[in-house]
């Protein structure tokens, strides 16, 4: 079956920098577009980041654009999140997820249909 593990999460300072991993198995992610979430408490989940794993292609939310990188290695079967100029706002659970839709981006987390167990990240000011 699909699995999606997280990891790289942790508790940094303001300004900090973290990188988070997602190592997929259990299908051929090929046609896939992963994606990232976050949900702090007491909020909805939300967007943060996409890459269609054939073409790299790349989607960013705004509040992230410029601070935050997703990537991804194809022989690992692993996508990455880097996150740079941390701010205490970006304190969240963040999970990755993996989709078979195209065309344009997927920015619902309904959209999605696997996902991963979710990693803390905690900015501290």
């Amino acid at each position: 079956q699909v699995q999606l593990v997280e990891s790289g999460g942790g508790l940094v300072q303001a300004g900090g920098s973290l990188r988070l991993s997602c190592a997929a198995s259990g299908r051929t992610f090929s046609r896939y577009r992963m994606g990232w979430f976050r949900q702090a408490p007491g909020k909805e989940r939300e967007f943060v980041a996409a890459i269609t794993w054939s073409s790299g292609s790349l989607y960013y939310a705004d509040p992230v654009k410029g601070r935050f990188t997703i990537s991804r290695d194809t022989a690992k079967n692993t996508v990455y999140l880097q996150m740079d100029s941390l701010k205490p706002e970006d304190t969240a659970v963040y999970y990755c997820a993996a989709t078979a839709g195209g065309g344009s981006w997927q920015i619902g987390w309904y959209d999605y249909d696997y996902w991963g167990q979710g990693t803390q990240v905690t900015v501290s000011s």
